[in-house]
This record gives C-alpha cells, structure tokens and sequence, in this order.
C-alpha cells in the first residue's frame, strides 16, 4: 500500500515561472490557493520548501498545474561503494 506524504517539497521556481505565466500577482494567486501572500513570497524564494497535502492540492488547483509540475526536483541519494 503506498502512503501519500506527509509534505510535498515543491520547488519556488517554478511556482513563481507558473504563476507569471498565468498572468497572476502574488495576492492574486494566495488569494485563490487559499493561504497568505506572504507563505506564497516565501515559497517562492525558496525560505520555505514543504508544503501539507491539503495546500499543496489548493496551489496546483489555482495554477492549473499537474501533480509533479511544481515539486523540488528529486535527489537520488548517493551510490554506495
């Protein structure tokens, strides 16, 4: 059975590349995901990484984006010798 996560690492680029192109501000987008437009500055800049499930649902539902496209690139732990 896989468990959903507890957080979701999303990556502030591509939230902040999502929401121009959307031709949104910053309140605008905070408004419409329903959280703060000073959470979403801080996403953005990237001083916060982690998001709940819940909000991170209500962000990708106001940026139209796919369940991977605002994530954190993900990083393969090293190879052991």
């Amino acid at each position: 059975m896989t468990e959903s996560p507890t957080t979701f690492e999303v990556d502030g680029t591509a939230i902040c590349t999502k929401r121009m192109s959307a031709g949104m501000e910053v309140q605008q987008l905070a408004a419409k995901a329903g959280i703060t437009a000073s959470y979403l500055r801080k996403l953005e800049r990237g001083s916060r990484t982690r998001m709940k499930p819940a909000t991170y649902v209500r962000l990708r539902a106001a940026l139209r984006a796919n369940k991977t496209e605002l994530l954190a690139p993900r990083q393969d732990p090293p190879e052991r010798k």
